[in-house]
């Protein structure tokens, strides 16, 4: 049953990457997106887009997981393998407006212009180093089969104007606008399709957020400087805009946040050694510590 709460009734959606086990981190999630539905409906999708480091045996443990947990979802589940059709059409709508350029840098290459004396300490951004622009005149009729494709962060906020979301997380309550000087500096132009994979993980998570009718966006504090670019590419491709509920992470006892290299605390561990469903709530402090 889906825990007492305002009552509204909203679409969220858990969304995993099917290359490791879940963990108790991962649990707290699933769960809080399940509450936060209310009568509403929660949702599961497959964040599978890296072929080489997804595995079948990793998403059927996800279902076997998350069904041990009591929680169910409309089946089939989508799947991102199955959507670079609309991952490439969004593409193209920003290609048309003027905002994408191709990159041929490497991660070698950003930090070797990053360390030049002239730029000052690198800025890491939520998509780590700052992009020093290296490549930003380039044309998209030079791209290459090597190439990333990168936001023109300036441009891109120009075009899109003020835009802004309402927070419902703890640590970040309210609503949030976007700010160009704060973007450009502490954000950069980011990569929307990467080598070989012909989308990432900002442009994936905004088209299927928009076409599974996601009313509130339900994630971990670590994602919240990801929003900003979330709702500029939302501005950007006429999309609707959710509500975004930002939680506390789960810690291990360090204070170090939770990886799934860390077995430790998979699920399926926790089970195995006879824990229930409710232990696992118990050691996340759901629902009060949601």
């Amino acid at each position: 049953m889906k825990g007492a709460g305002d009552g509204t009734a909203r679409v969220t959606r858990f969304a995993p990457s099917p290359t490791g086990p879940l963990h108790i981190g991962h649990a707290f999630s699933a769960l809080v997106a399940w509450e936060r539905a209310q009568a509403g409906c929660f949702l599961l999708r497959i964040e599978d887009i890296d072929r080489t480091r997804c595995r079948p045996e990793f998403e059927t443990a996800i279902f076997k997981d998350l069904r041990w947990l009591g929680l169910a979802w409309p089946e089939p589940v989508m799947r991102q393998s199955e959507r670079m059709g609309a991952y490439a059409a969004a593409l193209d709508q920003l290609a048309g407006l003027g905002v994408l350029y191709p990159c041929g840098c490497r991660r070698a290459d950003i930090r070797a212009a990053l360390s030049a004396p002239q730029e000052g300490a690198a800025v890491i951004g939520p998509d780590g180093l700052v992009y020093p622009g290296t490549c930003r005149g380039r044309s998209m009729e030079s791209v290459g089969p090597q190439d990333a494709l990168r936001l023109d962060m300036g441009r891109a906020l120009a075009l899109a104007g003020m835009a802004e979301f309402m927070e419902t997380g703890a640590d970040f309550t309210g609503v949030h606008r976007l700010d160009p000087d704060w973007m450009q500096a502490q954000v950069g132009d980011v990569v929307l399709a990467r080598r070989n994979l012909g989308t990432s993980y900002h442009l994936s998570v905004v088209v299927d957020d928009a076409a599974q009718g996601i009313t509130e966006v339900v994630r971990g504090a670590d994602l919240f400087a990801a929003t900003f670019i979330h709702v500029l590419l939302q501005r950007l491709l006429d999309l609707p805009g959710p509500r975004y509920h930002h939680h506390r992470l789960i810690r291990d006892d360090t204070g170090k946040r939770l990886a799934k290299r860390d077995d430790a605390r998979a699920i399926a561990l926790y089970r195995a050694e006879g824990a229930s469903p409710a232990d696992i709530r118990a050691l996340v402090t759901l629902p009060s510590g949601s």
